[in-house]
């Protein structure tokens, strides 16, 4: 995914249910859902720790990751440029306003680097194709065999499969490790063995494709203009603001007035977001580094002073969302407790800092779709 230069200029991102997911890996710098990491740089990859979850303190897994190279005036260390969002899976960690349950990571590489060839890879992969002889994070460290971050810890029987968490090696050796260890322990050849079951813990992976939003005659993501929809809706809450001030309670005529504008606000919001997506009501993703979010409801939107400035000192903007739809794709989208968000919003070093071969951290601010009363 090219870089917007305009901030008027939005990509969407869908989901490509029918790809090769051998064409997801490190060397073809996809952007994509779920899965293992496709690490960027190959080395130095977050730690565990550095991936915890800020409530549980479990391990996060790869939620998307999203490939968008920046032209920056006189450095070449952007030309590729990967973003990573990791989620905590524990739905109690997923609390209104909270974001401590995700992580975000930046990893850039000029084009010459220590991992890829300056050439762009060559997409036809043969049925038979080894695909170790590419560039991946394992020849560098050990990878946990569950989620593929960072593996510190290994089996202390075979001595031979590492896990990044006690969480992982527990639901690994469940899954099916506890059969197959005495094998792989007993293969003279380091990680050969078996191939035992792996563990169904990881959000499904799909490629992300993108495509140039285009706004129909008429549409408008300003405040102005409204549709006859959006008109209707408020008038229909005015009135049903007018019937709550008619009914008996223990409720002000202050108290009703301001939950009332505090809905209708909302609605309008919404109602401006339902429109803005209509023509592609499957994107999962809205990309314009520079730009502004699309925002889910009129309150809670982040501010200038809430986003923390990058470690270099330089203000982060905004780059891309995700979007509620991804939701319905992960399976996650039900009722009852479960991972869930209005739209996550990933901010990043204005700068795009130089890091060499390591990982930045970066910032995302959750909004939910409805703002407590």
């Amino acid at each position: 995914m090219a870089a917007s230069t305009s901030k008027a200029s939005i990509k969407l991102g869908f989901v490509e249910e029918e790809t090769d997911l051998r064409l997801l890996s490190s060397h073809f710098f996809p952007s994509k859902v779920g899965g293992k990491p496709s690490w960027l740089c190959l080395d130095n990859i977050p730690t565990p720790e550095n991936l915890q979850c800020s409530k549980c303190n479990g391990p996060t897994l790869l939620l998307a990751q999203v490939y968008a190279p920046v032209e920056i005036e006189h450095r070449d260390d952007t030309f590729h440029r990967t973003v990573f969002i990791f989620a905590c899976p524990n739905a109690p960690c997923c609390t209104f306003g909270y974001n401590g349950n995700f992580k975000v990571f930046r990893s850039q590489l000029p084009v010459k680097n220590d991992f890829y060839s300056k050439d762009p890879p060559n997409e036809s992969i043969g049925d038979d194709e080894d695909m170790d002889k590419y560039p991946h994070a394992g020849k560098f460290q050990s990878l946990c065999v569950v989620c593929g971050v960072n593996g510190t810890k290994k089996c202390s029987q075979c001595k031979k499969t590492y896990y990044c968490s006690k969480a992982h090696q527990v639901a690994d050796w469940k899954a099916g490790h506890k059969k197959y260890c005495p094998e792989i322990r007993d293969d003279t050849k380091a990680g050969a063995g078996p191939q035992q079951p792996s563990v169904n813990l990881l959000f499904k992976e799909f490629e992300l494709v993108t495509e140039d939003e285009e706004l129909k005659r008429g549409d408008s993501s300003s405040d102005n203009g409204r549709s006859e929809e959006e008109r209707l809706a408020e008038y229909q809450q005015l009135m049903r603001s007018q019937e709550i001030k008619g009914l008996e309670g223990n409720y002000t005529e202050e108290e009703l007035e301001t939950t009332a504008v505090h809905e209708t606000e909302d609605d309008q919001q919404f109602l401006k977001f339902k429109k803005r997506i209509e023509s592609e009501p499957d994107q999962v993703l809205r990309y314009c580094r520079g730009g502004e979010p699309l925002w889910v409801s009129a309150h809670h939107k982040a501010s200038a002073e809430e986003i923390p400035k990058c470690l270099c000192g330089a203000e982060r903007v905004f780059e891309f969302q995700v979007m509620p739809q991804l939701l319905n794709y992960l399976k996650l989208d039900r009722l009852g407790s479960s991972l869930d968000w209005g739209t996550l919003c990933v901010y990043t070093c204005k700068d795009s800092c130089p890091i060499g071969n390591k990982y930045a951290e970066e910032f995302l601010w959750k909004q939910d779709f409805h703002s407590e009363r």
